[in-house]
């Protein structure tokens, strides 16, 4: 769970501790809303991080000090999430799956990662030491993810980020070719203690601005049911309500404590998938964990004191992760190319996504996540009511 756990709320500028915090509660919650039959940990969510640092005016340094607001408009999203999972309950999934298929919840996914991008190259710098350890950050979780055996493939974040950290003292601190680390912050730290919650504050700009990203989660999660069904050989459709209801209601338990948007996290199907390890008790003993890290302001400090190179090294490789994964949604479910009706909804997200398409109307702004997502499912909608044999045109 270290990617999201840790990377997505220093990106945003969270409390690491409540971030932490809040991973575990939401899982908790999300096992006893499932009945203990969705083996999934809530990490949390990257959807959220580009609008965070649009609406807070995020510099991605230290501590963001408009979480508060941030959380508001996380808040809502949570809400309308929890809304769509009561109302998947009482009608069913049909609508759900029908709105998005697996070319739309691939083309969200895949405009998600790609939105990214310019977040995790930014923090990576034009050169220099700090870029070169950035680097050595990915190149470490490649490599490992490709040649590790089983157990250090499940561990290639957290141990390119402790090789990475260390490389980089070296380098900053013995060598001085780059800004040192500070250690006096995680000198300071206590062991255990509470951690600074905050309540979130309500506005109409943050409501309107993070809501639409309940769009995105109802994606990404039908698609991670789709693969545990898969994996497990025991399809969860029946499930999807509870699914989003308890996903719903985690975020808004994150939010309303100070922490990020929580969800089910990718990254831990496919330790799953490496493991072979499905018990749903597994993901309640992590969220246990993680609510015990939650109360070490120490770990938070280590956490704060990652250098800003090596961080953004990881999210290049994780926001990538992102991305290529949804083509293998693609090809699990068959999705036929060779269709305009498939090419158009799916080439427009990804340009919305990766360009930032932004519109406002009025009060309302509209970043690339959520243009990209209505992009999909609107074009998916209107093309797909026509004939299936159309044939993309030709190039010149």
């Amino acid at each position: 769970m270290t990617g999201s756990t840790v990377v997505g709320p220093l990106l945003m500028g969270f409390d690491p501790n409540v971030a932490i915090l809040c991973s575990g509660l939401g899982t908790i919650l999300f096992f006893l809303i499932t009945g203990g039959r969705i083996p999934s940990y809530l990490g949390s969510s990257f959807s959220f991080i580009a609008l965070v640092v649009t609406l807070t005016g995020y510099s991605g340094h230290g501590p963001n000090p408009d979480i508060a607001l941030a959380c508001g408009g996380i808040f809502v999203a949570g809400g309308v999430y929890a809304l769509i999972g009561l109302l998947v309950r009482i009608m069913g999934s049909g609508w759900i799956e029908r709105l998005m298929p697996p070319s739309v919840t691939g083309a969200i996914g895949a405009a998600i990662g790609l939105n990214l991008a310019p977040v995790a190259s930014r923090g990576l710098g034009h050169g220099g030491a700090g870029t070169g350890c950035g680097i050595f950050a990915l190149l470490c979780t490649a490599l490992l993810a490709v040649y590790g055996g089983p157990y250090l493939r499940r561990l290639s974040i957290l141990l390119s980020l402790l090789a990475s950290t260390l490389v980089y003292v070296v380098v900053a601190n013995g060598l001085h070719l780059a800004p040192p680390m500070d250690f006096s912050e995680i000198l300071a730290a206590p062991l255990i203690g509470l951690p600074h919650l905050t309540a979130p504050r309500f506005t109409e700009h943050a409501a309107i601005l993070l809501a639409p990203v309940a769009l995105v989660l109802v994606a990404e999660n039908l698609g991670h049911l789709k693969a545990i069904g898969a994996m497990t050989g025991r399809p969860l459709d029946h499930l999807t309500g509870r699914a989003f209801l308890g996903d719903g209601l985690a975020t808004m338990l994150a939010a309303s404590l100070g922490g990020t948007g929580v969800t089910t996290y990718v990254e831990n199907i496919g330790v799953m998938a490496l493991s072979r390890v499905y018990s749903t008790l597994t993901f309640g003993v992590a969220g246990l964990f993680a609510i015990l890290l939650g109360f070490s302001p120490f770990f938070g400090a280590l956490l704060r004191a990652i250098p800003e190179p090596v961080l953004s090294g990881l999210s290049v490789g994780l926001f990538g992760l992102i991305a290529a994964t949804m083509v293998r949604v693609w090809v699990d479910n068959h999705v036929d190319f060779s269709r305009a009706s498939t090419l158009f909804p799916v080439g427009v997200a990804l340009v919305a996504g990766a360009g930032d398409l932004t519109f406002t109307i009025g009060s309302v702004t509209l970043g690339g996540i959520a243009t990209a997502t209505i992009a999909a499912i609107s074009l998916n909608q209107i093309l797909n009511s026509g004939s299936d044999s159309q044939k993309p045109p030709s190039c010149p």
